[in-house]
C-alpha cells in the first residue's frame, strides 16, 4: 500500500502536511502489514513511477481531481498533521473521504 501526502520539508521527522499549492516536496510512504516501510521525498509527484493507492490532503478544498482520474483514493486529513499522525489515522480508518 502506497500513501502520497504533501509536505512542508523533506525532515522526517519535522514535516507537516501542507497544501498541495504551497508544499515543498512529496512524502512518499510505503506501508507493509500497517507498519511504515519506506518514506521517500519527492519534488515532483510526476517523479513517482510506482502505483499510489491514496492521497491524503489538508482540507477538502485541495484540487485532487488529477489524482481521483488515476483513480487514486482521495482522503483528508482533519486533524493530523505529521507523517505518522496521517499513517496511523489512515489505518484506523480516521481519515474523512474527500467530499464530492
Amino acid at each position: 500500500m502506497t500513501v502520497l501526502i504533501p509536505v512542508d520539508s523533506t525532515d522526517r521527522n519535522e514535516c507537516v502536511i501542507a497544501s498541495i499549492e504551497e508544499n515543498k516536496s512529496w512524502a512518499f510512504v510505503t506501508l507493509d502489514g500497517g507498519k511504515i516501510t519506506n518514506v521517500e521525498f519527492v519534488d515532483r509527484r510526476e517523479d513517482i513511477i510506482e502505483w499510489i493507492d491514496a492521497v491524503v490532503v489538508i482540507n477538502d478544498q485541495e484540487y485532487v481531481w488529477p489524482f481521483m482520474d488515476e483513480g487514486i483514493i482521495a482522503l483528508v486529513a482533519p486533524t493530523q498533521k505529521s507523517i505518522d499522525e496521517i499513517i496511523e489515522a489512515f489505518i484506523f480508518k480516521d481519515l474523512h473521504d474527500f467530499s464530492i
